[in-house]
């Protein structure tokens, strides 16, 4: 049978509605991430995957209804009756459940993407839905609705004799299995089911085509992939070495950015989705799902400070294999990279998509790549210092490359760019990004002399001295009593936060003890930390934002520095208050306490595992 389709346009528990009274969208928030680390599927508290990109992260999405609730396309299983919903992750693993509790019945859905080694069956990209009824009896349905190409490639769908539903596009066919009946509804695929305490129902989805033949999943071997899967994260995050007060949740940001790793480059992705708005509303929704060298370094600092070195090693391949280093006149680096390591990463609109609860424009590639963010050098130089530290000795080429990109940055430090918040206003002389310029040069200087390398230091010195000198006077406001954001202005700004971070100065020092004085009175509500005032900083976009995660997170690490621990660890504890269910964090939060922004971000949670790494060893 074939139906044919046009182009389309700490845990919580809630009630979920029947679905005619169900709202349009679930909030960022109320979701969970699972993948296969070369894609992701968001899974919604009701059940529902709303975002889902096959077959990496950055390819075209399949499921979008985070984006559009009805253009968008999902997967929806759920009970057919009123049922108060409990979502939690497998102890130590990336596995889902989803747990429904009706009048009649307990049941689960356990969503996951098995981790295999062999190619072929990695390129399957398989998603296993499993459900089980653990108590009474309870009625589900399903609706798996694909919208190809974020809607804009129509689809046939076809009912094979052996029950294989497969959705054909232009570009790319999916295999829907299962262990009920199944049936064609227009461009979708449905099924309604009863299930008895200890009953399960598997759905498999597939991506088929390259020599990769639709495989149904039975039940038994669903619940061998589920034991498989268990032991892959288990027997992963057994190399943690961290043993502090905040282990669950800073292994959950562990897992989370293994999550967040591309395994076939090595590449770390700032987020598996795109254009989740920072101002509901508003127009700031960006797509960020490419390697931006800042967010990578930091992840991979992030996670040799836990004992991973593995994933240190796979981005260090990914830097000197996949990135093209360009003699342009941006520098020899671009802040970011697709995946793949392809530098073009044109930015494009999609209007047929309302954005979420109507945040347009929905966007897809990013033009922040042709920017200028001279603190990138500092990032990926100070994570090659740590890797070279604490993972392996950089070889003999990776530190000729070092050795240009220093050599670089000594000639062009004191060039005006868009900075780390990657403004659409006017170029600056940014502290911060001056600062990085620093730490790229000082690193350097330390491997060359740990390791007994040739390095220029007569010209590295003095550039690095001059760096210093430059910021301490021109970067220093008698007037704030504080360092600000650029020169020729008093503009405060979170990123100077990185200052005692980076060890450009000591956390005691006068000024830095003033300047975070004046951060906490401008920029801090109850601990949460706004990285600046667009009032006073216009960045070239229209609206207001939420607070900035990764700055409360330093805010924690620089106040434990300066030796007040009591302030740091309440800060914590209260920003910590602010992860969803499951522990995970957005990029931002709102005014009214709600996550909003892609999610979840890796920089928000490399910031919480470095947090909590130096606030355990404050606390002794």
């Amino acid at each position: 049978m074939t139906t044919s389709t046009g182009p389309t346009a700490a845990r919580t528990e809630s009630l979920r509605p029947s679905r005619a009274d169900a709202p349009r969208y679930v909030p960022i928030a109320e979701h969970g991430l699972i993948g296969d680390m070369r894609t992701a599927a968001l899974v919604g508290t009701n059940g529902t995957i709303d975002w889902y990109c096959c077959t990496r992260f950055d390819a075209p999405s399949v499921f979008a209804g985070i984006l559009d609730a009805e253009r968008g396309g999902a997967f929806e299983l759920a009970p057919d009756v009123p049922a108060r919903t409990k979502q939690f992750y497998f102890p130590d693993t990336n596995i889902l459940i989803t747990r429904f509790f009706a009048d009649h019945g307990v049941g689960e859905v356990q969503d996951f993407m098995p981790i295999v080694g062999d190619s072929r069956e990695a390129d399957r990209h398989r998603l296993i839905r499993r459900v089980l009824c653990v108590r009474g009896s309870l009625p589900f349905s399903v609706r798996v609705a694909p919208r190809f190409d974020y809607g804009r490639q129509g689809h046939t769908v076809h009912t094979h004799h052996n029950g294989v539903t497969v959705f054909d596009s232009p570009d790319l066919s999916l295999a829907l299995t299962a262990s009920v009946p199944v049936v064609p509804d227009g461009p979708d695929a449905c099924a309604s089911f009863t299930l008895a305490e200890g009953d399960a129902a598997v759905f498999a989805l597939d991506r088929i085509g390259d020599g990769v033949e639709p495989r149904f999943c039975a039940v038994r071997e669903a619940e061998q992939l589920f034991g498989a899967t268990v032991r892959y994260w288990r027997s992963w995050l057994a190399h943690s070495r961290y043993r502090g007060r905040w282990r669950e949740m800073v292994h959950r940001s562990a897992l989370t950015l293994k999550l967040l790793t591309y395994a076939p480059t090595g590449a770390i992705v700032a987020a598996p989705t795109t254009s989740l708005p920072e101002q509901i509303g508003g127009e700031r929704n960006w797509d960020y799902r490419y390697a931006w060298v800042r967010d990578a370094a930091f992840c991979i600092y992030a996670l040799l400070r836990l004992g991973f070195t593995d994933e240190a090693k796979s981005f260090v391949h990914f830097l000197s294999t996949k990135i093209c280093l360009q003699d342009c006149v941006r520098g020899p680096l671009q802040i970011m990279y697709g995946i793949d390591g392809r530098s073009e990463l044109p930015e494009a609109e999609l209007p047929h998509l309302e954005g979420h609860l109507g945040s347009a424009p929905v966007r897809i590639g990013n033009a922040a790549v042709d920017q200028l963010q001279l603190d990138i050098y500092g990032a990926l130089i100070d994570s090659l210092y740590l890797y070279d530290k604490w993972g392996e000795p950089l070889s003999s080429d990776h530190w000729d490359t070092v050795c240009g990109l220093v050599d670089w940055v000594c000639a062009n430090w004191d060039q005006p760019d868009e900075g780390i918040w990657e403004t659409r206003g006017k170029i600056q002389n940014f502290l911060y990004s001056q600062l990085m310029c620093w730490v790229a040069i000082e690193r350097a200087m330390r491997i060359a002399r740990h390791r007994g390398l040739p390095a220029d230091m007569p010209r590295w010195s003095q550039a690095r001295d001059a760096i210093y000198q430059r910021i301490m006077r021109r970067g220093w406001s008698t007037e704030r009593q504080a360092f600000v954001q650029h020169e020729g202005a008093d503009v405060l700004d979170a990123s100077v936060l990185m200052m005692p971070l980076a060890k450009f100065i000591s956390p005691t020092d006068p000024k830095w003890l003033t300047t975070l004085d004046a951060l906490g009175d401008e920029l801090v509500s109850d601990s949460l930390v706004y990285r600046y005032d667009p009032r006073h900083s216009p960045d070239g976009l229209r609206g207001e934002e939420g607070t900035f995660s990764i700055c409360s997170f330093w805010y924690v690490e620089a106040l434990s520095r300066a030796g007040r621990v009591d302030e740091a660890r309440l800060a914590f504890e209260k920003m910590l208050t602010y992860a969803n269910h499951l522990g995970l964090f957005a990029e931002e939060i709102g005014h009214t306490g709600e996550q909003i922004g892609n999610f979840p971000q890796a920089f928000t949670h490399l910031a919480l595992i470095s947090a909590a790494f130096n606030l355990d060893r404050a606390l002794g």
